[in-house]
């Protein structure tokens, strides 16, 4: 399987809360729905519609799986509401337990197990395991070097600062523009997958984290 992650993103990096102000003020954030006012439904609508027809698998870290999962369960009827909520779901959590997944085709991943099987459902044959949201877990794939597509919907605005997907530890990641496609509303989706390169400078032999449950 490949793992495919798709998120809001500002100009300056920032995943944070794009859906709505109480999504997450961690850290004092107070842009929470940023992503409104550049959101295109032909345009950004139709990638997340594309992204999800691919997609086996669902994957999220604990709080965007809460998020989740208050809102989508009520839209059935809906084809991306149906489509949302008939697949797998696999959610990061050192908290939540088998009885806490109420939303239909929820599945655990302990945390402290999450990196051994996320390698093992992406070794595992099948289409996309796909991501939205979830920007710690997100990280933690990326440094791991777990990532084969980022779908970024670029929007233009800064921020000034929230949660961002990327690593710090200093290693060079390679990936190649696939496509861009620009919305009306100034708004980009920009896909880019792996470089076929291996990624310079990585650190080796370092010991993996624990994903956090964002």
């Amino acid at each position: 399987m490949r793992i495919v992650i798709t998120e809001f993103i500002s100009l300056d990096g920032v995943v944070q809360a794009p859906g709505g102000p109480q999504e997450d003020t961690d850290g004092g954030f107070a842009h929470g729905g940023w992503s409104h006012a550049y959101f295109d439904p032909e345009v950004l609508g139709g990638a997340f519609d594309a992204a999800l027809g691919r997609a086996e698998a669902l994957l999220y870290g604990r709080r965007t799986w809460q998020s989740m999962a208050q809102a989508w369960p009520q839209q059935a009827g809906d084809p991306f509401a149906d489509r949302i909520n008939g697949l797998p779901k696999y959610v990061v959590s050192g908290t939540l337990g088998e009885s806490d997944l109420t939303w239909n085709n929820s599945r655990l991943i302990p945390a402290g197990e999450a990196l051994a099987r996320i390698r093992e459902l992406r070794a595992a044959e099948g289409g996309d395991l796909a991501m939205m949201g979830s920007p710690t877990l997100a990280r933690t794939l990326l440094s791991e070097d777990l990532v084969d597509e980022l779908q970024l919907l670029v929007m233009p605005v800064v921020l000034g600062g929230g949660k961002s997907i990327f690593p710090t530890d200093g290693a060079k990641r390679p990936f190649e523009l696939v496509s861009t496609t620009a919305a009306k509303s100034g708004a980009q989706v920009c896909v880019y997958r792996r470089a076929t390169e291996a990624p310079a400078g990585s650190p080796s032999g370092s010991p993996s984290g624990t994903p956090a449950e964002a």
